[in-house]
C-alpha cells in the first residue's frame, strides 16, 4: 500500500509508532576504521552519507532527540571512522564519514573512499541509505559517484536535502526541483526528494515514517 492509498488514521498511526522508536533507547555500538571491526550484521542497516559538512551526525541527533549521539565535527572532513547505533533493538543507524572534502590529504581521502565503498557495497543487512545534500549547494560531482555506486549495489536511497532554514522558499522550491530531476537519473533512487533542517526540526517526522515502516518490513 502506498502512502497515498492509506487513510488519515493509518498515517497518524504510523507517525506515532515512528516517534515512539526515534523517542525510544538508542545507543553507540561501534566506531570502525576497518571493514574487520564492523559490528554483527544482525539487524537491518540505515546508513547515512553525504560531503562533509553535510549535516549528518546533526540530522542523526535530531531525529534520535539527541544533542550528542552522534559526534558533531566543527571541523569538515575530521570524521574518519563508521560509526554505529542500535534504535531499539530494531534497526542499526550508521553514520557514514563525509567525503569531498579538498583540504584532507589525497591518501587519507582514498582510506576514507575506500572504507565508505567497502561498507556500501559489501554490507549484507544494509537497507536504505539516507544520501544527505547540502541544500545551499544541490547535487556536487561527488555526490553523483556516491548515486552511481549505489546504483551499482542496489541499494534504495533516499536523497535528502538539508540546511533548508538557510534557504528562501522560492530557492527551496528550485534547489528541491533540480534534485529530484538528478536523482530520478539514478535506478536506486527513491521517488521522493525529502527536506531538513536539523536546527528547527523541520521535515524529520516524514524521513521517520519512511525509515520506520522500513524497520518493520
Amino acid at each position: 500500500m502506498s502512502d497515498a492509498d492509506k487513510t488519515d488514521e493509518e498515517n497518524r498511526a504510523d507517525a506515532e509508532r515512528a516517534r515512539k522508536l526515534f523517542a525510544g533507547a538508542c545507543d553507540f555500538v561501534a566506531g570502525a576504521t576497518t571493514p574487520e571491526v564492523f559490528p554483527p550484521a544482525t539487524l537491518p542497516e540505515i546508513a547515512f552519507v553525504g560531503r562533509s559538512n553535510a549535516g549528518k551526525s546533526s540530522l542523526i541527533n535530531a531525529l534520535t532527540g539527541r544533542t550528542a549521539l552522534a559526534r558533531v565535527s566543527h571541523t569538515p572532513g575530521r570524521t574518519r571512522q563508521i560509526n554505529f547505533f542500535n534504535l531499539g533493538a530494531r534497526v542499526m543507524l550508521v553514520d557514514l564519514p563525509g567525503y569531498g572534502y579538498a583540504k584532507a590529504s589525497k591518501t587519507m581521502t582514498d582510506e576514507w573512499n575506500r572504507l565508505i565503498t567497502t561498507y556500501l557495497r559489501g554490507r549484507p543487512s544494509l537497507r536504505r541509505v539516507v544520501l544527505l545534500v547540502d541544500s545551499r549547494r544541490g547535487i556536487m560531482a561527488s555526490d553523483e559517484e556516491v548515486l552511481g555506486l549505489l546504483d551499482q549495489a542496489a541499494v534504495s536511497t533516499l536523497v535528502t536535502l538539508t540546511k533548508i532554514d538557510e534557504l528562501k522558499p522560492s530557492e527551496l522550491a528550485a534547489i528541491t526541483a533540480d534534485t529530484a530531476a538528478k536523482a530520478a537519473k539514478h535506478t536506486a533512487a527513491y521517488p521522493e526528494i525529502f527536506v531538513t533542517t536539523s536546527r528547527e526540526k523541520r521535515g524529520l517526522e516524514p524521513l521517520k515514517v519512511n525509515l520506520l515502516l522500513l524497520a518493520e518490513a
